[in-house]
């Protein structure tokens, strides 16, 4: 029979990573699709291949990822965004599968169209001014800039929708108990 596979998601500030460090706390190892991208961009002769073929002979200078020529390549068009992702995130789910891992943490699971590849999304959410405080502190940015960062995001009550499962990181729910009780239902 073949594993359960499950994706935490949420917005920025919404507390995903801090959910799944309390996961890897129960002994749960999870998949960061963020830092998988980055070193596939970095180590995959494939990916160099395919993005050099796109962006051009300036993706990597000096064997290294030109993060400022790609985003620029990137905000350009959706049509770019998309030829790009259609690259890098097959590679994740390839990698995140290839890992013989259960779990993985994804912003843009629902975004990317990623959800088909596991069996049940898990959502966090905290309400809009927790996150931008979050946000705020952490990145050490102001309301305003904060505040774009979350607006400019999918919107947190669809995800939630969309999610088999909820955890509410507000600051005042208990998680400790959310976790539990995902864990027991996983």
């Amino acid at each position: 029979m073949r594993m359960k596979r499950y994706c935490i998601t949420g917005g920025i500030g919404a507390g995903k990573s801090y959910v799944c460090s309390l996961l890897r706390q129960k002994g749960i190892e999870i998949y960061d699709c963020d830092k998988a991208a980055r070193h596939l961009i970095n180590t995959s002769p494939a990916i160099r291949r395919q993005l050099t073929d796109l962006i051009g002979p300036e993706t990597y200078v000096n064997g290294r990822y030109n993060t400022a020529v790609v985003t620029e390549f990137l905000l350009a068009s959706e049509a770019n965004k998309h030829a790009i992702n259609s690259i890098v995130h097959p590679a994740v789910i390839d990698d995140f599968y290839a890992s013989g891992l259960q779990w993985m943490e994804c912003a843009i699971i629902y975004e990317a169209n990623l959800d088909k590849y596991v069996d049940e999304v898990i959502a966090v959410t905290a309400p809009r001014e927790v996150r931008i405080k979050r946000i705020m502190k952490r990145d050490n940015i102001t309301y305003d800039k904060a505040s774009q960062w979350v607006d400019g995001q999918a919107d947190q009550q669809e995800v939630a929708k969309r999610a088999d499962y909820v955890i509410i990181n507000d600051g005042e729910s208990d998680l400790s108990e959310q976790i539990d009780k995902l864990i027991s239902n996983s």
